[in-house]
């Protein structure tokens, strides 16, 4: 009787470890791509693998907001379809963008992708040299203000507005995301989307999560231009270093696309760098506009917005790489 207790004990407490074990909480690297870029996702102390969750959160958020994708609901409204209800995420990021395009005065605004696309930075591929002629045509389809939802439905003041979100959509993936992790009480994670990134808690023993910015005059360098601490921030960067191109007769046209003119004519503001305790779908929106806005108009903005911290950098009149940055990185 005794031997037969001792086996039964032993035999518990094997089970018992065994499911310790297999419970215990772990550390993933999550790899892939997604809104035409790639991802890295580091997740501690987790009880699971969440990749499969995550990547059908990322198919809800393309079949929703990606221009690239035919079907999705963003690209039947730009084709014209009225009849599409959109779903939550687009009124989350629509909502969050007129904010914003608000709050920057129409630098920020999704209705440029006429002319992105025109440029040659969009799904179409066009790359047409505009005439001034042209741009005054597709300017009259610019302005957020001349799009609403009414009834779950996009309403536009002219069918050949198009929308896209490409510069937010990043950073809104990131925060969705985010959200998962939190409710799945991840006390520390780092997520990055195409080079925009969001972080929580802390790395092992305790260190924070830093990154290194880019240098834009050396982009491809593993030194970087400076280390930042983002943990419990989001830190979203825009620039014309990597996404350009150039004429036959030597003109440079950049990614970035004026709201206000229309032009997507190179700055001397190379990279704006946002970094705030908010979402990063907004320090996504934030660094896109202050590339539109130019140094001088980015550095009156944050000057009344405490809130954002942020690190611009620019070639100087004696063409030498320089930096403006916020109290926070002084």
């Amino acid at each position: 009787m005794i031997l037969k207790n001792k086996i039964i004990f032993i035999t518990f407490l094997l089970v018992v470890l065994s499911c310790s074990k297999k419970n215990a909480p772990k550390d993933f690297t999550l790899k892939g791509y997604v809104f035409g870029t790639s991802y890295n996702i580091i997740i501690l102390d987790a009880p699971k693998n969440y990749q499969k969750s995550i990547d059908s959160l990322f198919f809800l958020m393309n079949k929703s907001l990606s221009t690239y994708i035919p079907n999705s609901n963003i690209s039947k409204i730009n084709k014209g379809d009225s009849t599409v209800v959109v779903d939550d995420l687009f009124l989350e990021v629509f909502k969050k963008s007129k904010r914003i395009y608000k709050e920057t005065d129409g630098y920020f605004d999704p209705t440029v992708g006429n002319l992105v696309n025109a440029w040659g930075f969009g799904p179409k591929r066009e790359k047409i040299n505009l005439t001034e002629a042209q741009v005054k045509q597709e300017m009259q389809y610019v302005g957020l203000d001349k799009v609403s939802i009414v009834d779950g439905k996009v309403k536009k003041q002219d069918v050949k507005i198009y929308l896209d979100f490409n510069s937010i959509a990043k950073g809104f993936g990131i925060d969705v995301v985010a959200r998962f992790l939190d409710r799945k009480n991840i006390a520390n994670y780092l997520i990055e989307i195409g080079g925009e990134i969001r972080a929580k808690g802390v790395k092992k023993e305790n260190h924070p999560w830093v990154i290194k910015l880019v240098d834009p005059i050396k982009k491809d360098s593993i030194k970087g231009f400076r280390n930042i601490n983002l943990s419990n921030k989001s830190m979203a960067t825009s620039g014309n270093y990597r996404k350009f191109r150039v004429t036959k007769d030597g003109q440079k046209y950049v990614h970035t696309v004026n709201p206000k003119t229309g032009y997507a004519i190179e700055s001397n503001l190379l990279s704006a760098s946002v970094i705030a305790n908010l979402d990063c779908a907004d320090t996504d929106a934030y660094a896109t506009a202050f590339m539109a806005m130019g140094l001088n108009n980015a550095k009156v903005f944050l000057e009344n917005h405490k809130n954002i911290d942020a690190i611009l950098l620019f070639i100087d009149k004696n063409g030498k790489l320089k930096e403006y940055k916020t109290n926070a990185y002084k």
